[in-house]
């Protein structure tokens, strides 16, 4: 008995200096490096975007220069690079992947664009607005594949879906109450549990057309993410990544963040103090930001940045104990193309080629959507002006109006001039039929004071050349339009007359909150946006810049 008792002791002592021994491994065991590497905003940019992206000039820190990047032959080969030597990692996104494509992509519905990035290794993307473009049944076609319902299959080879998981912890279907997509993954790294968390901003039914989302709620994001990061830790996760498709305006560089404001800055600090790392995007800016204490991320937009952040994770505690960011620029100069991706654009590009390469015109100089402090661009100016002239006669439309979110690129003056229908696309991507219906005149100035539903984002409406008016900035909502300056061919609008206005498909069902349209009578439906700016390029080439005169500010 004696024996058996000292065999005990033995045993126990044994288990006691193993479990000693193990805890002190634990605490001293270097950390676990782990590298997320990250992208926003790519917007289905397979090629690099006219431009490149604009960063401080190392010269000159006052001025900016223009460096080429972009495209995801180039992408593909620098994650490549970023991966390299590290043992754990994982690509993730930030939202807006695809919608308003350009033209290869967007011709075959961005499955181009599904396939590249499922290609390159993404591994886990939240959701943006743009994801709903097309409404929530497209969204759900790009994750798990099948033929376009309408379309058919239109690419080289079956599309499968996304490799990749979408995650949408804000978006919920009102009827089960259950979100469209996870709301989040748990992945294991060095032993050691992350959790990701993905959703896009609240705001995102104002931003697409309101039928796309019909039955769905898009939450809170801070309240979203809280309860998530519960759900997280009673499943023993510590360290805690968001995927959240908005952002902020920083006054900094590429890598830096002197300052920075917008929505992500109050959400952030909203956030259960087990966040650690948050990856935003949507207001297509670039920064590396500490909000509150937790590293913030950016990566400018169509896939011109990269950006690596690496972390620390703590064996014991299992959180992230380090973070830093590196926003890296996807430079064509340097970055070799990845063949992979070649092949792919090259299998899209021979369906699609001689489709962009059709002319249209040319123009005399860049048609720039950039807005004055007025909120009027050039190819605004012009956009609303095809639209005009496309449903005048058909549609008898009086006046044109257009979504600045709607015209997407600046129609580049090359050296010849020359403008082709891939050119056009770009502008206008979204293939929204043009719709012709009755507003009073009061209607229409209910319209326009719609234009500051989000005081901090106002969202001034394009005008076709034969209108004018004039909004004043100290106005109160809903007073800002001055009534006497509202001009329709040199004549003020009379409140009660009936106009036949022009919108596109998007603005006719409320979109971006122009609730005042859905109230037009005797509906018309035209041809589609980008169809009408091709007639005009075709029959007004050559086309220079309009005077900017159609829209005034006060104060």
């Amino acid at each position: 008995m004696m024996r058996m008792m000292n065999r005990f002791a033995i045993l126990a002592a044994a288990l006691l200096l193993a479990s000693a021994t193990s805890r002190g491994d634990a605490q001293t065991a270097a950390p676990v490096e782990l590298r997320i590497l990250a992208i926003n905003d790519f917007h289905g940019y397979l090629r690099p975007p006219a431009g490149g992206i604009a960063i401080a000039d190392p010269t000159d820190p006052s001025k900016t220069i223009a460096v080429p990047a972009g495209g995801a032959e180039h992408m593909a080969t620098l994650v490549k690079q970023l991966r390299d030597g590290h043992a754990n990692t994982i690509f993730v996104a930030a939202g807006d992947l695809i919608g308003a494509s350009p033209f290869l992509s967007a011709m075959f519905h961005d499955e181009p664009t599904i396939e590249s990035l499922s290609l390159m290794g993404l591994e886990l993307a939240s959701v943006g607005n743009h994801e709903f473009d097309e409404g929530k049944t497209e969204l759900l076609r790009m994750q798990n594949g099948g033929c376009h319902p309408v379309d058919n299959c239109l690419g080289p080879h079956p599309f499968l879906g996304a490799r990749f998981k979408y995650l949408a912890a804000s978006t919920v279907e009102t009827a089960t109450g259950q979100t469209i997509f996870p709301a989040y993954a748990i992945r294991e790294f060095g032993g050691i549990p992350v959790g990701f968390i993905g959703l896009t901003l609240k705001g995102t039914p104002n931003m697409v057309s309101p039928p796309g989302v019909a039955g769905l709620e898009f939450r809170d994001e801070a309240d979203t993410v809280n309860a998530a990061v519960a759900e997280l830790k009673a499943r023993g996760v510590e360290a805690i990544v968001v995927l959240i498709h908005e952002g902020g305006l920083p006054s900094g560089g590429h890598n830096e963040c002197p300052g920075i404001s917008g929505p992500i800055v109050d959400i952030v600090k909203k956030f259960d103090r087990a966040v650690d790392v948050v990856v935003s995007g949507h207001t297509h800016r670039a920064y590396t930001c500490e909000i509150d204490g937790r590293l913030v991320t950016s990566g400018d937009k169509y896939g011109t940045i990269v950006t690596a952040i690496d972390l620390k994770l703590d064996p014991v505690s299992r959180d992230v104990v380090t973070a830093k960011a590196d926003n890296v620029i996807v430079r064509t100069a340097t970055l070799a193309k990845d063949a992979d991706q070649t092949k792919l654009i090259a299998a899209y590009d021979q369906l699609a080629g001689p489709i962009a390469a059709r002319p249209a015109g040319s123009v005399s100089a860049t048609l720039s959507r950039v807005p004055n402090q007025a909120g009027e661009s050039a190819l605004g100016d012009v956009v609303a002006d095809a639209q005009l002239a496309a449903t005048a006669a058909d549609g008898g439309a009086a006046v044109a109006f257009t979504n600045p979110g709607g015209v997407r690129a600046d129609i580049v003056k090359n050296a010849d001039g020359a403008v082709s229908y891939g050119d056009v696309f770009a502008s206008q991507p979204f293939r929204n039929q043009l719709v012709t219906l009755t507003l009073t005149g009061a209607q229409i100035k209910a319209a326009l004071e719609q234009q500051w539903l989000d005081p901090a984002r106002p969202r001034i409406l394009q005008v076709s050349g034969n209108f004018s008016y004039a909004w004043d900035n100290a106005g109160l909502p809903g007073q800002r339009i001055l009534a006497e300056k509202m001009l329709l061919n040199g004549a003020p609008i009379d409140p009660g007359t009936p106009y036949r206005v022009t919108v596109n498909a998007f603005l006719a069902v409320g979109g971006d909150g122009f609730s005042a349209f859905k109230q037009g009578d005797a509906p018309r439906t035209g041809v589609y946006d980008v169809d009408a700016l091709f007639g005009y390029f075709k029959a007004n080439s050559p086309i220079a810049p309009p005077p900017s005169n159609r829209i005034l500010r006060l104060n």
